[in-house]
């Protein structure tokens, strides 16, 4: 009997594929990776936190280029949460395009723009997500810090106040005042005086 073998297809990941198409752009027959986390094989530890931590960059780079990702956006009117969140993100944007052009250096001014106008239209919600989780984790791990700070303040107060000689000399009447309460009770109970009842005398039989 002769085998037969069949091939099976297999089915590709419709997510999968969407995000692939989100996070590549093919430019002259290349793919660029526009999700800088995707070159991370390729950077050290400080360009990683670099990349990974906001507020990295200068707040004037990211003011003048606030229009530039956003300019749908009234930044006036924005809360300071909000605003900080879309700092983040064009931070992000910066960030990421300059990681582009170092890896990819054969790009083109006019291939770079098509890049950041791809971005701009499949990064903004990723980039966004990003900072605001950033942003959580760092304050959260400031209020750590502040509690723990503040815990170990107390207990260095404390420690700094016990070991002062006013606070020993104020202290060491109540130190002794247990030995004395019952000293004193002791001898209180050691001079009261026993009273025993007389003895009733037996009659003869």
């Amino acid at each position: 009997m002769a085998a037969v073998t069949q091939a099976v297809a297999v089915e590709p990941d419709p997510q999968l594929q969407r995000r692939l198409q989100q996070d590549t752009i093919l430019i002259g027959g290349k793919t660029i990776y526009l999700n800088p986390f995707l070159y991370w094989r390729r950077f050290d530890a400080n360009t990683d936190r670099w990349l990974r931590e906001p507020g990295q960059l200068p707040e004037e780079q990211i003011a003048a280029n606030r229009l530039r990702f956003y300019p749908e956006l009234d930044w006036d009117s924005l809360e300071p949460a909000d605003r900080a969140i879309h700092d983040g993100a064009v931070e992000m944007f910066v960030k990421s395009l300059e990681l582009i052009s170092t890896f990819n250096p054969e790009l083109t001014p006019g291939q770079l723009l098509e890049v950041e106008r791809k971005m701009a239209v499949t990064k903004k919600r990723p980039f966004e997500r990003w900072v605001e989780r950033a942003l959580q984790r760092r304050q959260k791990l400031s209020l750590r810090e502040r509690r723990r700070f503040d815990r170990d303040r107390f207990l260095r107060g404390w420690g700094e106040w016990l070991a002062l000689d006013t606070t020993r000399q104020a202290l060491l009447p109540l130190s002794l005042a247990p030995g004395s309460t019952g000293w004193w009770l002791g001898s209180q109970n050691f001079c009261r005086k026993i009273l025993v009842a007389p003895a009733v005398q037996q009659p003869s039989p």
